[in-house]
Parts: C-alpha cells; sequence; structure tokens
C-alpha cells in the first residue's frame, strides 16, 4: 500500500473540498467520529481535508495503519491532540517521545510480564466480590458508575497496594471532568501553536493539582517509608535505566498517571458496553452463561481459570470490536510519506480511528452485530484478516503496555459478575456513545439487576 520512493509530483489524498470552509471546520468540531465516517466512506483509505487550516489524514485501511504503526513509525511523533492530556499526565509513556519514551519503556514494562500481572489477579476477584454483594435483585444501578468504581478500586490496589480507597475515591472523582473535557482541549491543542500552552479552566486547574498533591503524597511517603509494597508503584520505584538512575518523583507521578486511567478507563468502559451488548443480545449472554456454569460449577473464577474460558475472552474482544475504549489515535510526520499513491505532507496531523476500522464491512461482515464468533479462530492470528483489522490496544513499539493487565481484568471480571447477575436496559434510558479521551456511555448506563438462581 506505502511505498519507499516519494516522487514529488504525487497529488494529496482526496478529501472534502471545502477545506477553509468555517462551516466544514464546525461540522468536524460538533462531530469528529461522525465526520470521519462519513469522509472514510466517500473518499476511501486515505483522506485529506482541514480544520481551520490544520492539516489532516484520516487512515482506515490496515496496511496504511500498519505502516504508520509499525513499518515507518520512525517518522513518526504524536500529533497535537496529545498535548491535550499532557497537563493530567504529564511526560508519561502515553505522551512523551524519543529517547525518554524508550527510556521509560524498558522501566515500565517489567511491571507488566505475565508473571507480574497474574498476581493482581486476587485483587480484581476480591474487589467484584465486595461490590456484588451489596446488590440487589430488582434494583435499577448506573452500571457504568460501578464499573469505573470497581476498577479505579482494583487499580489503586494495583498500583499502590495497601488500602488507598478514599485516596483512589478522591482522584477518580477529580479525574470525571478532565476526561469529559478532552474533546474541547484536543481542539484547542489542534488550534494553538505548539510554543503556546493550552489553557485551562478553574476547575480542569485544580482537579490536575488535587490529583498532582495526592498522587505525589502517595509516592513520597512509599519512598520514605522501610517496608517495601508487593505492588506496581514498588517494581516502579525499584526500576532503573542502563545507567543505574532511577525515576524522580515526578516522572514516577507520570507514570503511575497514564496507568492509573488506562487501568481504570478503558476497563470500566469495555464492560459497560458489554453489558449492554449482551442484553441487546440474548443468545449470546446464554452462551455465555452456559460456559461459566460449565467451567466454573458455582464457584468463584481464577486467574487459573482463564484458559477454559474461551467464549468469555471471545465476548470482550467483540464488544471492543464494536465499542472500543481507546476510539482513536493520532501521528504526525517528521517528513513527507507517500500512501495509496498520494503525498501526505509533513507535518499533517494523521488520524486513525479502531472505531471506523473495525467496524468497516470488508473485514466484518455485518459490522454492527454483536458476534463473539467471530473469534473462535482469531482471524487475525490466523492471518484471515490484515493486523490491523482489530487493535483496540494500539500496535507497533507504542502498544498499550498494559494491554495483558487489561483483558486479563475485563475477562476475569465479567466471568465474577455474570455468574451471579445478568442485566436489563432501564425502560427509556437512552444509550449513545460519548467520545471523550475514551469512549464513554454518555448518558450512564441505567440497567435492572437480575440475579441468577
Amino acid at each position: 500500500m506505502a511505498q519507499a520512493a516519494l516522487q514529488p509530483t504525487l497529488p494529496l489524498p482526496p478529501g472534502p473540498k471545502d477545506w477553509f470552509s468555517l462551516g466544514a471546520s464546525l461540522e468536524f468540531a460538533r462531530d469528529w467520529m461522525g465526520y470521519m465516517e462519513r469522509c472514510a466512506r466517500r473518499y476511501g483509505d486515505v483522506v485529506f481535508f482541514r480544520f481551520f487550516n490544520i492539516p489532516v489524514c484520516l487512515v482506515s485501511h490496515p496496511d496504511g495503519i500498519e505502516y504508520v504503526l509499525v513499518k515507518n513509525q520512525a517518522n513518526f511523533t504524536k500529533s497535537r491532540d496529545y498535548r491535550a492530556l499532557r497537563p493530567l499526565l504529564g511526560n508519561g509513556l502515553l505522551t512523551s517521545e524519543g529517547d525518554f519514551w524508550q527510556a521509560q519503556r524498558k522501566r515500565v514494562q517489567p511491571a507488566f510480564r505475565h508473571e507480574s500481572i497474574s498476581a493482581y489477579a486476587r485483587n480484581m476477584l476480591d474487589s467484584a466480590a465486595a461490590m456484588l454483594s451489596a446488590w440487589r435483585d430488582g434494583e435499577t444501578r448506573d452500571l457504568h458508575a460501578d464499573m469505573m468504581s470497581l476498577t479505579l478500586e482494583i487499580v489503586a490496589k494495583s498500583l499502590f497496594g495497601s488500602d488507598v480507597s478514599g485516596a483512589a475515591s478522591s482522584v477518580g472523582q477529580a479525574l470525571a471532568p478532565l476526561m469529559e473535557l478532552f474533546i474541547h482541549q484536543a481542539h484547542v491543542a489542534f488550534l494553538l501553536p505548539e510554543r503556546l500552552p493550552i489553557p485551562q479552566t478553574p476547575r480542569s486547574h485544580r482537579a490536575n493539582q488535587h490529583i498532582k498533591k495526592i498522587v505525589l503524597g502517595i509516592i513520597r511517603e512509599r519512598r520514605a517509608s522501610a517496608v517495601s509494597g508487593n505492588d506496581l508503584l514498588q517494581t516502579l520505584l525499584e526500576a532503573q535505566d542502563e545507567h543505574g538512575n532511577r525515576m524522580t518523583d515526578d516522572q514516577l507521578r507520570d507514570e503511575v498517571m497514564t496507568l492509573f486511567i488506562a487501568g481504570h478507563e478503558t476497563t470500566a468502559n469495555a464492560l459497560s458496553w458489554t453489558w449492554y451488548l449482551l442484553d441487546q443480545n440474548p443468545a449470546v449472554a446464554e452462551s455465555l452463561s452456559a460456559e461459566l456454569r460449565e467451567v466454573l460449577n458455582g464457584r468463584p473464577p481464577t486467574a487459573a481459570d482463564l484458559p477454559r474460558l474461551p467464549y468469555t475472552e471471545m465476548v470482550v474482544k467483540e464488544s471492543m470490536r464494536i465499542y472500543p475504549p481507546a476510539w482513536g489515535l493520532g501521528r504526525r510526520p517528521l517528513r513527507d510519506f507517500e500512501l495509496s499513491g498520494y503525498r501526505v505532507p509533513a507535518g499533517t496531523n494523521i488520524f486513525i480511528s479502531q472505531w471506523i476500522t473495525q467496524r468497516d464491512p470488508r473485514f466484518f461482515p455485518d459490522p454492527e452485530r454483536f458476534d463473539p464468533e467471530r473469534w473462535r479462530i482469531d482471524p487475525i492470528r490466523t492471518g484471515r484478516l490484515p493486523r490491523f483489522a482489530y487493535f483496540p490496544f494500539g500496535g507497533g513499539p507504542r502498544v498499550c503496555v498494559g494491554a495483558g493487565f487489561a483483558m486479563m481484568e475485563a475477562t476475569l471480571l465479567l466471568a465474577a459478575i455474570a455468574q451471579r447477575f445478568r442485566f436489563s436496559l432501564a425502560p427509556g434510558h437512552p444509550v449513545a456513545a460519548l467520545l471523550s479521551a475514551t469512549l464513554r456511555p454518555k448518558h450512564g448506563l441505567k440497567m435492572v439487576v437480575h440475579a441468577r438462581p
């Protein structure tokens, strides 16, 4: 799809002709995803347009995505909108670049080896059991709020070990408005020159400062303690680069916040959308229940059960295909490059969307149908589909460092909860997707709880 030699006479990719139109830019600002979807349907796999004269290129074919994220990844940095996350995440893995990012990735990676993340399964299941003990048959709950609380507790225990539920709850409350403001801040990040900082509202500034104070306090308290913890924070405290240097408090804070959001927001949203999809597809829900009955026979699941719960994992994968928690990512080329016979200029903001590609009927027939059987014989692993037809955790060198943790967490929690309860959407409750830093249910997810006998 892409070629190494760049011809200077190559045309720009096709796209809307009203590049400088105020109306087109406002349409994009109001509805990022809808605008992108319409462009992909009309103009194809590579689309070029401008947002208030800022060049944007949508790449939606798996081969083009692989070229950007893997084959030519050295030519790309993060797109301009990632600056919107810097006040919260600082220079963590999601926002950092170059040699600093590579050094940090090497430091953080060991914390997410398989044997390391398996040790956190107990935290996940204990927290789920405590939550479920308070649920009652027939009550109506906001499952999105419940999943957010649950994954917040789990990531806090996994990161900080001891009971920090009060601090974690405070961080979670401060995070909510920051996540919802992301799209607005991303618009500002697109438009402002990079030398200018992105202005924060008084509310977002207070929230960021509050979160920073709490997390730095936990880090400094641990440093001063004579007792080592058995958690991710201790692993990060002890991590060294090739010169034997350890992270500063500020570096630790940035990485902790990145892991906090990755382990909290994404899993909570993945589970929330899964409950909604299961309610809308009772045959799938029954197949899931049948596997849980056969494998678990009424006892709580453990990490050792995961290899024997293939359908449960298939449900999670199919849910993340339709409602990807990380719904898009961006890059920016350092030099002009060629894609599908078109020239893409240096500095263009490359937009790649899991939402668009994973719903492409060329790769997933009847794409809005919730069908976990698509994953019975994994079409990505077997090569029946291109590698980047499905990429909920990104891909290439910058693939999510906690992907294994998130997948284990979502699968275990789905098994633990679905074994004991099923849910039906509360009458009249609206369901719509909200594009924030992650893909959230816009109105929450009010569902009626039904206890299983």
